[in-house]
């Protein structure tokens, strides 16, 4: 049986190893094609890939067997669950991989997408620009259909060129950045609060006018301190909670 392949990542070894590895094997089950196979590789086959040890890789796969991503079954092997439900709690942790993981997993429908003027509180972000490429996209549950949440992402220009929105249909925006266009991102920055649901929000979420939601604002640098992209994110306050831990050292 042809097993699963996840995808490769460079590990940060200031971030505790498991998590940068469930995160992301997480990353990779919700992104993956329906033609995949759902057998993933023995946890020594999985160590391997990832150069951590048996004992790490065994606790990052524990972490997705509590998420109820995958089962694991004695002489049979461990198995992407193929109903599992996407809309988990997200967990900040400070890696690119994490945030790819967080924003993995739902189908998006590309709203529109154009150009937008620096003006206002983008010019905080792109003081040197006179306009930028924008795309709005609805997130919604695989399974059910539901909608989570709504994106907007401010794009440099330049890069915007090379995405292909048939791209952001199923693949994070960072995702689509750093393997796609090949930005050079240096960190991101994530900020949420609690607000609530004005009326653009609250129809395209299907939730009650003025019901509490979560603003995101996520932004990305390059390693020049240049600002990539400016995403702000409204997610249903019923679906999502954000779990911040901070590296002790």
């Amino acid at each position: 049986m042809t097993s699963f392949a996840p995808d490769s990542i460079v590990l940060n070894r200031k971030l505790p190893l498991w998590y940068q590895v469930s995160q992301s094997l997480r990353a990779s089950i919700l992104g993956r094609s329906p033609r995949d196979p759902l057998r993933l590789p023995t946890e020594e086959q999985l160590a391997e890939h990832y150069g951590v040890s048996v004992l790490t890789m065994r606790q990052a796969l524990k972490e997705l067997e509590d998420e109820g991503l995958i089962t694991r079954h004695r002489r049979r092997g461990t198995f992407i669950q193929p109903d599992a439900r996407r809309g988990t709690p997200v967990r900040l942790l400070g890696s690119v991989d994490a945030i790819v993981a967080q924003q993995s997993g739902m189908t998006a429908e590309l709203l529109d997408h154009g150009t937008a003027s620096v003006t206002g509180e983008l010019t905080e972000y792109f003081p040197d620009l006179d306009e930028v490429a924008t795309y709005h996209r609805l997130r919604s549950d695989e399974q059910t259909g539901e909608p989570t949440n709504h994106a907007r992402n401010h794009v440099r220009p330049e890069l915007a060129e090379r995405i292909d929105p048939e791209d952001l249909a199923r693949r994070p925006m960072t995702k689509v950045l750093r393997d796609v266009v090949g930005a050079d991102i240096s960190r991101i920055t994530d900020t949420v609060e609690a607000r609530l649901a004005d009326p653009e929000t609250a129809r395209l979420l299907q939730v009650p006018l003025l019901s509490p939601i979560l603003h995101y604002t996520g932004v990305t640098y390059d390693t020049a301190g240049r600002v990539l992209d400016l995403a702000v994110i409204h997610y249903r306050g019923d679906r999502f909670s954000f779990t911040v831990t901070l590296d002790a050292t």
